[in-house]
């Protein structure tokens, strides 16, 4: 077959598996196979591109932030973070949403997973907003949309992945994501309280003196902690990244057993359980996305692809703009890491070709995935908040709109201002 027969082949057959709800990493793999068959590549490349995802060793430390934010979750951690949260902003209009976005930004900063954060802040904030008079829709949506700076606030898996795939330095990356993790985490903070003004949600009648807040704090010091161990460890280069995902195994199960106390067998039989199914989902879609990335390499995708966006435009923040609307498309029916796998090697030679910044776009690459885990059908987040809260899926994505237009806002200022990325990882000097 020639080169477009086989073209049509492929993405029709990828797109249909898609809508008929058939997993991604079968999906690519019906693509690919079918390449593969139809033309002269040999089928031995299979075994060996699958291998190659087993040598990947900055991917080790995405089982291993999955299992440390596990076991933080269960080791009390969360709730004591919530507890910190409360002293801080619980006073305020919509003080439990409040507290929610900001605990939300403190977890975010252990364990690298939106759905994740999702779970963690949403097992504790939900009920208890509830019970305090607070919609399901509200609290719903401040759950789901805060845990959306799970993936973005390092460490971040996704940004791991895309480092891979991408060739670009993850520490970087972790760096460059502290400041637009901190607009987003701004900017959604201000969503939930204008929202609550609105709708008349007070916050909380507790007040707390000085020795009091200094007593809540030092409790909870553990807790607090724990980003500045994995992350301060990374910057003062006392390890790498995938070190540090270790490490923040050993401080979660340290803080769990002979601190707090609260992390029992079970719990650690729970925790290994999650991060098994975790990992296995996410290993079969990068190794099958490797296969589809050697597809895509052989018959010149990301060439053809630069030519078709520079006959629209050469200017940079268009096609960064192009691109996003495209993701914001394609998010409502790909997982985070599939997306990433699959557009970083197709779209990072247009970039580069136009002098935009890979450091910086795989920020906005990020970002857009925020909007993708609040996007049904598939929108992860949202599902993970209905099954916390029991509202329908159209009830958790009308909760979502503000957010998502929230969220919007911050991808347009970082892709108009690449400084927003880029200034701290040049102030501290990973930049020449």
């Amino acid at each position: 077959m020639n080169q477009v027969s086989v073209d049509v082949l492929v993405w029709l057959l990828l797109f249909v598996s898609l809508l008929l709800g058939v997993p991604i990493f079968v999906a690519l793999g019906m693509a690919t196979f079918a390449v593969l068959v139809l033309t002269d590549i040999p089928l031995s490349i299979i075994p060996l591109d699958l291998y190659k995802v087993s040598e990947m060793f900055p991917l080790i430390a995405v089982p291993a932030f999955i299992m440390a934010g596990a076991l933080m979750e269960r080791s009390g951690m969360s709730r004591q973070i919530v507890e910190v949260a409360s002293v801080l902003v619980g006073r305020m209009r919509g003080g439990l949403g409040l507290v929610t976005i900001l605990g939300c930004v403190f977890f975010a900063a252990m364990i690298g997973s939106g759905p994740g954060t999702v779970a963690a802040m949403g097992s504790l904030m939900i009920p208890s907003m509830i019970s305090k008079g607070y919609s399901k829709d509200y609290a719903s949506g401040v759950v789901a949309t805060g845990g959306t700076l799970g993936i973005l606030i390092p460490p971040s898996n996704p940004m791991i992945v895309y480092g891979v795939v991408g060739n670009v330095s993850i520490a970087t990356l972790f760096m460059a994501g502290f400041v637009p993790g901190a607009l987003v985490g701004t900017t959604l903070f201000l969503t939930a309280y204008l929202i609550a003004r609105k709708q008349g949600f007070k916050g909380s009648d507790e007040r707390y003196t000085v020795g009091q807040f200094f007593r809540i704090m030092f409790k909870n010091i553990w807790a607090l902690m724990a980003p500045v161990v994995i992350l301060g460890g990374i910057y003062a280069g006392i390890f790498t990244p995938v070190e540090a995902s270790v490490v923040a195994i050993a401080y979660a199960l340290f803080v769990g057993a002979v601190i707090n106390r609260k992390l029992t067998i079970a719990g650690l039989w729970d925790s290994f359980k999650l991060t098994n199914a975790t990992t296995a989902t996410v290993l079969i879609v990068v190794g099958v996305s490797m296969l589809f990335g050697r597809f895509i390499t052989m018959y010149q995708v990301p060439q053809r692809l630069a030519e078709a966006v520079l006959a629209i435009s050469s200017d940079p923040f268009v096609v960064l703009l192009l691109i996003a609307v495209f993701l914001f498309f394609l998010g409502m029916f790909m997982e985070t890491l599939a997306t990433i796998v699959i557009i970083t090697p197709v779209v990072l030679p247009l970039i580069t070709q136009l002098g935009i910044d890979p450091v910086h776009f795989g920020i906005l690459l990020v970002m857009t995935n925020e909007v993708a885990l609040l996007s049904p059908p598939l929108g992860v987040n949202l599902f993970v908040a209905m099954g916390l809260s029991g509202l329908s899926l159209e009830r958790m994505a009308k909760a979502a709109i503000p957010y998502v237009a929230a969220l919007i806002i911050c991808i347009l200022l970082v892709m108009r201002f690449e400084e927003i990325a880029l200034w701290l990882p040049k102030l501290v000097g990973m930049y020449n």
